[in-house]
């Protein structure tokens, strides 16, 4: 027999307090007497008694949820975004409602979900948004933020590494090892971030007049080996390959291994983001660390700043990352 659910109510009067005294003691940050806590905390424990964090928020019109939308759940750096968001939101009081969107743009039956459960803000990773989208949850008062990406023209906050410099620094890292036979394995042609990171390191190896080969691996690993396959198998085979993320670069690296070609011997590779198998000794991958908790405090900084009606206008934030050396890439020097 399912066990009698004990109320606010009932802990209420046991403690000899109001029902909204009750709630702001199981409210995070909520303003309250240190001898009220004392009383409401005891009464609850004596009666076995659990906060209701839905009903608490249909009551006070706050529900302390955000909503954060993901698409690519198979690249290992976004499970880890998602663990830091939420261990980072729990720190302020806040629970996450986590949407996995299978398109590349999120639908509008997925923003219903946020809709439906009152969320107080949103958080954006590798999804994008139409306008449709952004007009719906700016409607209900609902802020968004981007993370580690930006949409041209679009009235959004976001936070990103400062991809544009770090593929610079990428190009003139790989031109001062003594590479002069590049190539680049992009991302999703519509991402800010691959774009950006395209762009820099050409800009740096125009300057050589160097026009590095260009293949899609729209970041995942299986179509990353297909586009390192295609390159290395060339009339002119690179000496250096830079992807955009490092589930490509290892794509890539086992591609050239297939081939039976040695790195950073025969190629070297770099990849973008430090992912945990990046350092893993088969691949000992060269790659950029993105400040991904840079990134996050801060994106959660503007988040709950809106929510908490310091409105303000779209504030852009671009941090910059550092390269991490491994044994992915030769030099000529040595």
């Amino acid at each position: 027999m399912k066990k009698k659910q004990v109320n606010a109510t009932e802990v209420a009067r046991l403690a000899g307090v109001s029902q909204s005294t009750v709630s702001r003691v199981f409210t995070p940050g909520a303003n309250v007497s240190e001898k009220a806590r004392r009383r409401v905390l005891e009464a609850a424990k004596e009666l076995g008694y659990r906060p209701n964090a839905l009903a608490r928020g249909l009551i006070m019109n706050k529900t302390n949820m955000i909503g954060l939308v993901m698409g690519n759940i198979q690249n290992p750096f976004y499970p880890e975004i998602l663990d830091k968001f939420t261990k980072g939101l729990g720190e302020k009081g806040y629970h996450v409602l986590f949407v996995h969107t299978e398109n590349d743009e999120i639908q509008q039956e997925e923003i219903s979900q946020f809709l439906e459960y009152n969320v107080e803000g949103v958080i954006v990773t590798d999804a994008l948004l139409s306008s449709n989208v952004v007009s719906n949850l700016s409607e209900n008062d609902i802020p968004v933020v981007l993370f580690n990406r930006y949409i041209k023209d679009f009235p959004c906050h976001f936070v990103c590494c400062d991809n544009y410099n770090a593929g610079k620094k990428i190009g003139k890292y790989l031109l001062k090892q003594g590479h002069r036979q590049f190539a680049y394995i992009a991302g999703h042609r519509n991402t800010s971030t691959s774009y950006d990171r395209e762009r820099g390191f050409r800009e740096v190896l125009g300057r050589q007049a160097i026009e590095p080969a260009v293949e899609e691996g729209h970041y995942t690993y299986e179509e990353a080996y297909q586009a390192a396959l295609r390159l290395l198998k060339g009339s002119q085979r690179p000496d250096a390959i830079f992807c955009a993320n490092d589930i490509m670069a290892l794509g890539a690296v086992d591609a050239a291994k297939s081939l039976s070609l040695t790195i950073p011997k025969d190629v070297s590779i770099v990849g973008f983001d430090d992912i945990t198998m990046a350092s893993w000794p088969p691949y000992s991958l060269t790659t950029w660390q993105q400040p991904v908790d840079e990134m996050i405090d801060a994106t959660i900084r503007i988040l709950l700043s809106e929510i908490d009606e310091e409105k303000e206008e779209p504030v852009s934030v671009l941090i910059p990352g550092k390269l991490i050396e491994r044994t992915s890439v030769k030099s000529f020097g040595k």
